[in-house]
């Protein structure tokens, strides 16, 4: 494959699989480690990750190789989500408080209607 093809998350997600076995190896430090991984979430092409493995035992394109070899997946790895995105569930949260406080008066006031007329509070009497 040539150099200056573009990667997605899936390439940048195993560089940073690659590079953490290499600092569990004992073979960068967390400095390194961490100006590395910025390396590889900031890279475009292949050719970008390259100086990120080049001092490194077993270099990028067997990096690569042997991530094939393993049977990891070659497209993307997440899988679409059915979950509500925080902000819009914050959205919500603060939308159920406001109505709650907004109508709470008028809620009050029907349930004390409905308990005084519960209590026969409601009936006319004539006094005689």
């Amino acid at each position: 494959m040539s150099p200056e093809i573009r990667i997605g998350d899936a390439e940048r997600e195993q560089a940073q699989t690659d590079l953490g076995e290499h600092y569990a190896a004992g073979r960068l430090d967390h400095d390194e480690y961490t100006q590395r991984l910025d390396q590889v979430w900031a890279a475009r092409t292949r050719s970008e990750l390259d100086p990120v493995f080049r001092d490194l035992p077993g270099g990028h394109q067997v990096a690569w190789s042997t991530a094939a070899q393993r049977g990891r997946p070659v497209g993307p790895t997440r899988r679409p989500s059915a979950r509500v995105p925080l902000p819009l569930l914050v959205l919500l949260v603060v939308l159920g408080v406001v109505a709650v406080v907004t109508h709470l008066p008028i809620v009050l006031i029907g349930l004390g209607v409905w308990f005084f007329f519960l209590r026969g509070g409601g009936h006319c009497r004539s006094r005689t």
